[in-house]
């Protein structure tokens, strides 16, 4: 399948590692021209030379922590500097700690909205003025399948997360008249550093093995194991895509079907 991608640019947020790194190599595989971040140097620049090695894709990368304003400010101005526009964004962002309500204070509250909330706003803010002028663009947000069906000890995910998918919502009458789609993309349970980190959590918090911790995670979804970041990336790219021209206002699980939901 032609996605019509090819020569499009894709700016992917925290893409040096995950889903975002996943997504990167997906979108660089259909000819996009890439703008990464992350907040490690090194990382995200190793990251650049392998997706530009592997794929012949050209990959610009830098240095930029989206919670902080300034820095999304300084990676757009990057991105336009060097591309002039950006037809495809991806927000996203490593996921706030876990913890229950009275586990949280006010401080953590404060950088879990910059992360979460704030950074697919400011990024957006920064690059639809041009999406409208062209008359195209494809704003995605990697959200979670917490949205849909609220983890328990996931206070902060679950809340600023479906903070986000109101936002996008809304964004996407605002900007459908421009040829501007905005979609949701709900991961489940993938084989991500951010599921391990939690696993571990858990299996701290509860004084049993980390390898039981998954099994039980397992054992919750009906396709009986967890997804691989490919999978995840997979639909980044066709909703990226001309292909998906009239998708616009959703939020899409690719969860092995353990959201029990009905919608």
């Amino acid at each position: 399948m032609d996605l019509g991608l090819e020569g499009k640019v894709a700016l992917v947020a925290a893409s040096s590692r995950g889903l975002g790194r996943a997504i990167a190599a997906e979108l660089a595989a259909e000819g996009v021209r890439l703008i990464l971040c992350a907040r490690d140097e090194e990382a995200v620049q190793r990251v650049a030379q392998e997706i530009s090695a592997e794929t012949g894709a050209e990959v610009f990368a830098m240095q930029a922590d989206v919670s902080r304003r300034e820095n999304v400010y300084r990676l757009a101005k990057a991105a336009l500097g060097r591309f002039e526009h950006v037809d495809i964004l991806v927000t996203n962002a490593g996921g706030p700690p876990s913890g229950a309500f009275e586990a949280l204070d006010a401080g953590m509250w404060d950088t879990a909205y910059r992360l979460t909330l704030q950074s697919a706003v400011e990024l957006t803010r920064c690059v639809l003025p041009e999406m409208k002028r062209r008359r195209w663009g494809r704003i995605l947000n990697v959200t979670s399948i917490t949205v849909k069906q609220p983890v328990e000890n996931l206070m902060l995910s679950n809340s600023l997360r479906a903070a986000v998918t109101g936002f996008a919502r809304t964004l996407a009458n605002e900007v459908a008249p421009f040829g501007i789609t905005v979609n949701n993309m709900l991961p489940g349970y993938t084989r991500t550093d951010r599921v391990i980190e939690l696993a571990e959590a858990t299996s701290r918090r509860e004084g049993i093995p980390v390898e039981t911790v998954r099994a039980r995670i397992e054992s919750q979804i009906p396709m009986g194991r967890m997804g691989e970041p490919k999978e995840f990336a997979a639909l980044a790219a066709f909703l990226a895509s001309e292909r998906a021209s009239y998708i616009t206002g959703q939020s899409i699980a690719v969860d092995g079907g353990w959201i029990r939901g009905v919608f």
